[in-house]
């Protein structure tokens, strides 16, 4: 079996802590692409435009393995890097800061607050968690292990090291971290709690809220209240599995969806950020053993809830 080369290292630096992006051009046999040029265009003139990728290409802007801008004549070899940076969007900078609960050699745990996304994802690309911590704290592979809900505040675990990172993506692959949430939603009376909810979760790529259907249940939640003031409760939610939106969708279903949730039970139209009202979930504490050192770990969020105080 044919082992595939492995791909240079990236000639361009970081931008806004955010990794070039590396194109390997394919193969040609119908002779299509006469220069770099000319598959540049027919890949990226669509989204763009061809004049703006003319223009990146005047700028030196796609540059090879070895730094040097590629030219508008250059001949196309299959096989060859190219990098270039994209043009970043303006973003509305999400107003609150990542806390740091804890930094070692190997990984980061920061508290994200809400409305930050964890990773690069459609618009919102240099503000995110990953990207900040990455500029701040001057850790430029770092990579999360994870990824929290943009809406969603607290505890996010990062990878420092490269090679590091597979043993704790397995923690979270393998279930072997145990998670708790708070949540604050309306104090139903006549819910019986702790209950555990199981449903099957089903999420559509382009479609904003996930949801349940008939079938073989994929996901599994602890509800339990905390305490109960002026109409609202505090929630502990203990998830058994990690489907995406599956704390939101299960308190849904229970009758008491999440405060400020623009989802469930009905998606509201969207629209400006508005950062005083944040979706009242919380990653409060993570969980597991060192896959490196067989250390016991546990960590606490610093942030706390607004909706009920």
């Amino acid at each position: 079996m044919r082992r595939r080369t492995k791909a240079p290292a990236a000639p361009l630096p970081q931008r806004a802590g955010i990794d070039p992006v590396r194109l390997r051009l394919p193969a040609d046999p119908a002779g299509a692409w006469p220069t770099v040029r000319d598959h540049l265009l027919t890949r990226y003139a669509g989204a763009i435009g061809a004049e703006r990728v003319d223009a990146m290409v005047a700028a030196g802007r796609f540059v090879g393995a070895d730094g040097a801008p590629v030219g508008a004549e250059e001949a196309y070899a299959p096989g060859r890097y190219v990098w270039f940076h994209r043009d970043f969007p303006p973003e509305e900078r999400v107003p609150f800061e990542v806390g740091i609960v804890h930094r070692d050699e190997r990984i980061v745990i920061a508290d994200k607050p809400h409305f930050l996304a964890t990773t690069p994802r459609g618009r919102h690309v240099t503000e995110t968690a990953l990207a900040r911590l990455r500029r701040d704290l001057g850790l430029p592979e770092l990579q999360p292990a994870h990824r929290l809900d943009r809406l969603t505040a607290g505890l996010a675990l990062f990878v420092v090291r490269p090679e590091d990172r597979g043993a704790y993506q397995t923690l979270f692959r393998d279930r072997r971290v145990r998670k708790e949430y708070e949540a604050v939603a309306a104090y139903e009376p006549s819910l019986r709690l702790p209950v555990t909810v199981r449903s099957r979760i089903v999420k559509e790529r382009g479609v904003p809220a996930a949801r349940e259907e008939a079938g073989e249940p994929n996901s599994e939640s602890l509800v339990e209240l905390l305490e109960c003031r002026g109409g609202l409760g505090r929630y502990r939610l203990v998830p058994a599995t990690g489907r995406t939106h599956q704390l939101r969708v299960h308190m849904a279903r229970l009758g008491v969806p999440i405060l400020h949730d623009p989802l469930y039970p009905v998606v509201r139209e969207d629209g400006p950020e508005d950062f005083t009202r944040p979706l009242q979930l919380l990653a409060r504490t993570l969980e597991f053993t060192d896959p490196v050192t067989g250390v016991p770990m546990r960590f606490v969020s610093g942030l706390a809830l607004s909706g009920l105080v």
